[in-house]
């Protein structure tokens, strides 16, 4: 076997993609399965975005553009900002990248040297602590809960950093759990880092799916913090590769120098595209949308607990819930696989996220219609009594008078 780099042994692959390459063999099989464990909305892309992507096409607008992306696209996510948030935004503050991956893979290599260390939630989005590894960063993976509505406090941010912290990323809304940070606690956060000379990262790909509280942007407090955000989510562009930073002025060229040798140029048909996701009629369908995931959300949370599946958090945001199976099962990844092969219901086991209060946590996205949630919800009502038979568990109370009842 040829050599390959030590870094990758701090990368782990994606486990949550065994379950889907389970669901999608059922499915060829001729079996029904309902996803629930995919991460991405389940609307198409908003026609006028296809339609702008499909003239830039037909106009041969196939070349590439500048590594930070199209001029006119920057002008239309500071416009975004400043009129949706409020918040003014110098478009050469902001660089289009091939999804937010693009955009925090550029952050990183910015700030991340070998054995510098980065503040990371645990639970969190794996993608994030591997990013920091193939840089031979240090991700610092800090337990959260539902205590500190599972982010970093002022007081993690103190107790763990040390002399090589660079940086600390937080996500809001966050995946998995949908927990949204309020303006007050960002501004905390904020303060504190920049007392320590800890970059501020912020993760915004859900920027715009929140429920309870208004849009927000951490933009709002200060010039000098990093913010991630994407086309994929809000704007359900998942397929297209699109993304985009703001950064501090200073930070701008350098990111342009590695824009220009990590990927050249974000993805030209996709930023001509990109385009009409800011018009009104946009704009108006994906408000619609973002009301009928709150729709879901809100039966899932009245129908999950009952079940013996609450919700660890309320998913403010995002399209996700963080369920706490510990009354059901000690093993996610078992109840998990065991769910999709009697029920073909397929969910995330929680192992993908970390390693605190992981192993009896499944993340439920609610990226399918009402009628298919009710049908979910039933399956996992009809499984529960035989799984809890087999594995010695008691059957949450509700379910017990349920079949008592029938």
């Amino acid at each position: 076997m040829p050599h390959t780099a030590p870094r990758l042994r701090a990368i782990e692959p994606f486990h949550v993609m065994r379950i889907l390459a389970e669901a999608q063999a059922l499915a060829a099989s001729g079996r029904d399965v309902i996803h629930l464990e995919v991460g991405e909305p389940d609307f198409p892309t908003p026609q006028p975005i296809i339609d702008a992507g499909i003239a830039a096409l037909q106009n041969g607008q196939t070349f590439y553009t500048g590594a930070c992306g199209l001029p006119a696209l920057r002008a239309a996510i500071a416009g975004f900002y400043a009129a949706r948030l409020g918040v003014i935004v110098d478009p050469a503050r902001i660089i289009i990248t091939p999804g937010a991956s693009g955009a925090l893979q550029l952050i990183l290599a910015l700030l991340v040297g070998r054995d510098d260390e980065v503040l990371l939630t645990d639970p969190g989005y794996p993608c994030n602590r591997h990013l920091v590894s193939l840089l031979e960063g240090k991700p610092v993976n800090i337990p959260v809960d539902a205590a500190s509505n599972f982010q970093l406090t002022p007081e993690l941010i103190t107790r763990h950093a040390g002399p090589r912290t660079v940086a600390a990323l937080l996500a809001s809304p966050a995946n998995p759990t949908g927990a949204v940070l309020s303006a007050s606690d960002m501004a905390i956060l904020a303060e504190v880092c920049s007392q320590s000379q800890i970059a501020l990262i912020v993760d915004e790909i859900y920027q715009g799916l929140v429920y309870d509280s208004p849009h927000d942007t951490a933009l709002r407090l200060s010039q000098e913090l990093f913010v991630v955000n994407s086309f994929s989510k809000f704007f359900q562009m998942t397929g297209w590769r699109l993304g985009w930073l703001v950064a501090p002025a200073w930070a701008a060229p350098e990111l342009e120098k590695l824009a220009q040798n990590l990927f050249l140029a974000p993805p030209t048909p996709a930023q001509h595209a990109a385009l009409a996701a800011f018009t009104p009629e946009t704009l108006a369908l994906l408000e619609s949308r973002r009301q009928e995931l709150a729709r879901r959300r809100d039966f899932l949370l009245q129908a999950l607990p009952g079940l013996g599946l609450p919700p660890m958090a309320r998913g403010d945001g995002a399209f996700y819930l963080w369920l706490d199976c510990q009354q059901l099962s000690d093993d996610a990844e078992h109840f998990a696989s065991a769910l999709l092969q009697a029920e073909g219901v397929a969910v995330t086991p929680g192992r993908d996220f970390g390693a605190h209060g992981t192993r009896q946590a499944l993340r439920i996205a609610y990226s399918q219609p009402l009628p298919r949630l009710a049908e979910a919800v039933a399956r996992i009502a009809r499984f529960l009594p035989d799984y809890c038979a087999a594995t010695g568990r008691r059957l949450p109370s509700q379910q017990a008078n349920h079949f008592q009842d029938h």
